[in-house]
């Protein structure tokens, strides 16, 4: 099986191989999602590294609202057809999916190693609907529908809709952020541009100091990639207060995100956070403040203490989810 995780900052190949029914790795490499070059290029120069293997099937999953198995990148210009990529690839049957579907189908078969448990949830229902959100260059979301038997993926654009502010504070975000944007949505904020609006929004809003050295360092930023892991390494070492309520603000618009997609799609199965920048800000979303926001629904609060709440440390799980869902339409 062919398997591909396309971002928009990276793009990850695999290529496995189905043993009693479980995936086995044989290949795998990261390669920039470079401007310069089509994903169809990539795809041949990965496959082309192994002459003597004709994958059976293959899956990409894409940063994406993937119509009819095409797909144009939200934050990257390719564009990539399902057909095409197929006559490219000597005719094997090729699926694309949206990066979240793949990273839903993943999350129920990762080991308790690669979970942090934010809300345990004591009692929790042992089937059910999954919601998954996943902050990176984007905010990815998505939903497993549980049939009872078992899951299947939905999509969803859920990190484009409509930011929704739950006090005082988060109505003065959205009104710093609708100054710079006509639509303001949760990928503003939880996303790696995200956490450098929030640091520049505590900074310009509610007048709190500005280090030299953080300034200095975002001054020097070469990308909007580089910059939010200058902050991020500022506040997780706690030496610096904007940075630090950066991403405690970050971490509490998370979980009241997580909380709504949880009650969207009643997921007694469980909520799981992936994403690139979780694992990299683990203690901000350890300290409490994602899950208060995660179980702060009203009415509703003890319906979701019983949905299980994690963070997933596996930062390939899209391309696991891909390689199954490849694996299933051939097997």
């Amino acid at each position: 099986m062919l398997a591909a995780d396309v971002g928009g900052t990276k793009t990850r190949f695999g290529l496995f191989r189905v043993e009693g029914g479980t995936l086995v790795p044989l290949r795998d490499e990261r390669v920039p999602s470079a401007h310069d070059v089509t994903f169809r290029q990539v795809m041949a120069r990965f496959l082309a590294g192994d002459g003597t293997i004709r994958p059976a099937a293959a899956c990409f999953a894409v940063a994406g609202p993937v119509v009819g198995q095409r797909v144009a990148m939200t934050n990257h210009p390719w564009v990539l057809d399902a057909h095409e990529l197929s006559e490219a690839a000597a005719g094997i049957p090729i699926s694309i999916v949206n990066d979240l579907e793949g990273t839903a189908v993943a999350m129920p078969f990762l080991p308790p190693a690669k979970l942090v448990a934010i809300n345990p949830a004591a009692d929790p229902w042992p089937r059910g609907n999954v919601a998954v959100v996943a902050p990176g260059t984007g905010l990815g979301c998505a939903a497993l529908y549980w049939d009872g038997t078992r899951h299947h993926a939905i999509a969803s654009e859920g990190g484009h809709a409509d930011f929704a502010p739950r006090n005082e504070r988060e109505i003065a975000l959205w009104r710093y952020l609708h100054e710079r944007h006509d639509h303001v949505s949760w990928e503003r904020i939880l996303s790696g541009v995200g956490i450098v609006t929030l640091y520049e929004f505590l900074r310009d809003a509610e007048r709190m100091a500005e280090s030299p050295t953080v300034k200095a360092d975002l001054a020097a930023a070469t990308d909007e990639s580089v910059a939010p892991a200058r902050v991020s390494h500022a506040a997780l070492a706690e030496n610096d207060p904007l940075a630090l309520a950066a991403l405690d603000l970050f971490a509490s618009v998370l979980g009241a995100k997580a909380g709504n997609l949880a009650l969207e799609v009643l997921a007694l199965g469980g909520v799981f956070i992936g994403g690139g920048i979780p694992p990299k800000i683990l203690p901000a979303l350890t300290r409490g403040s994602l899950r208060e926001a995660f179980l702060d629904k009203g009415r509703q609060r003890e319906l979701i203490a019983r949905m299980p709440l994690h963070i997933a440390l596996e930062d390939e799980a899209a391309l696991f989810g891909a390689a199954r869902i490849a694996a299933l339409a051939v097997l």
